[in-house]
């Protein structure tokens, strides 16, 4: 288990990681999610004992990682799958870091088997593409088989069937007790991979839950209601019979309701009872995407002008049917400030400026009922 307390790290006035707590048991793969710039790779690198805490501590199963007996075999880690030696090949590098671990020379050939480079296993790394390298990262991670393994982006430069392959390592790996933890800005990859998620932004902890625990308590579920089209009059009808059992009723741009404060259920029990015939009712659950911008847009440190993704988390531009009450109009206020009327106006005297200011006081003293 990685436990952290209060760790916080500063880089002069800059403070990256701040009041940091949290803990990441066995037995089930832990994403680690935040913006660019929010702490991730710091956090990680004070795990690892690469970077000393400001404050605070973390401990891997009680210990400090500096701490650990042969740490190689206790803690695997995959933060930069460029740090090698280009010149090397790739089982040479594996076996250089097995003898400073004690690791038997067979385990090489096993984890260069377990990530599917058993047949470049002697070309050199520089000739390596991005996927390959990812690989060489994950079996050097793997080498001492520990319980406890962190892995930084694990699937960039993966093809398909590579990020398929290490979402189900991750999850077999998690399955044997190990403790997986997991840094990744693939939303989609996390949702199918992560069971528990630890979200951080600007170096404070954000969220700290199950992965679909996290989608309901930062996103807004509604149902997608769509009349038949060969009933003209059916959405209209439908749309005022929601709306009067309680409903907030939206219309979408492609002519579907969207519905809020009604169940399915209730949803059709209502259009059956107002003779409408439905060809889609169909609830909508947020994306892990979609709860992840909610929550973090705020804490965003990089953003362009634009941002191609603000659709995520801004209301949609959705109409509101005519069935729905509109507002009443303003009212006037008949207090207040209002300009006078023209000169001559209503019995009125045109008003001058008077050449002198004693002028002015002596008008006023002649007609106080005057009040302009």
């Amino acid at each position: 288990m990685i436990e952290a307390v209060g760790l916080t790290k500063r880089y002069g006035a800059k403070t990256a990681v701040d009041q940091l707590s949290f803990q990441v048991r066995p037995g089930h793969v832990t994403g680690f999610l935040g913006p660019n710039g929010s702490g991730k790779s710091t956090t990680m690198r004070m795990i690892l004992g690469l970077d000393r805490p400001t404050a605070g501590h973390v401990t891997i199963n009680g210990r400090p990682f500096r701490d650990l007996p042969n740490a190689q075999r206790h803690v695997g880690a995959l933060l930069d799958a460029k740090a090698l030696h280009g010149g090397r090949r790739a089982r040479t590098h594996l076996l250089s870091i097995a003898q400073l671990s004690g690791i038997p020379e067979r385990r090489v050939d096993e984890v260069l088997a377990v990530v599917g480079l058993q047949d470049v296993a002697r070309q050199r790394a520089k000739g390596f593409s991005l996927g390959m390298g990812q690989r060489l990262g994950i079996a050097t991670a793997l080498l001492g088989d520990p319980q406890v393994l962190l892995f930084d982006e694990p699937v960039n430069g993966l093809d398909p069937e590579g990020i398929l392959w290490v979402r189900n390592l991750m999850r077999q790996l998690a399955a044997e007790g190990r403790t997986v933890f997991v840094s990744s800005h693939l939303m989609s990859e996390m949702a199918l991979t992560a069971d528990h998620l630890i979200v951080i932004g600007r170096g404070r902890l954000l969220a700290d839950m199950g992965t679909q625990e996290f989608i309901t308590h930062n996103s807004a579920g509604f149902a997608r209601v769509r009349a038949a089209d060969t009933d003209p009059d059916g959405r209209d009808a439908l749309g005022t019979t929601l709306a009067k059992a309680g409903g907030r009723v939206l219309q979408e741009p492609d002519g579907a309701l969207r519905v809020t404060g009604l169940e399915l259920p209730r949803i059709a029990d209502l259009a059956h009872e107002a003779g409408v015939r439905l060809w889609e009712l169909s609830p909508h659950r947020a994306s892990l995407e979609e709860a992840y911008m909610r929550m973090t847009h705020s804490s965003v440190e990089y953003t362009s002008s634009e941002d191609p993704r603000a659709e995520l988390f801004e209301p949609e531009p959705l109409s509101v049917p005519a069935w729905e009450e509109e507002l009443p109009a303003p009212e006037v206020p008949q207090s207040g400030f209002f300009a006078p009327p023209p000169p001559g106006a209503g019995g009125q005297q045109p008003f001058l400026m008077p050449s002198e200011p004693g002028e002015l006081a002596a008008a006023a003293k002649n007609n106080p009922e005057d009040t302009r």
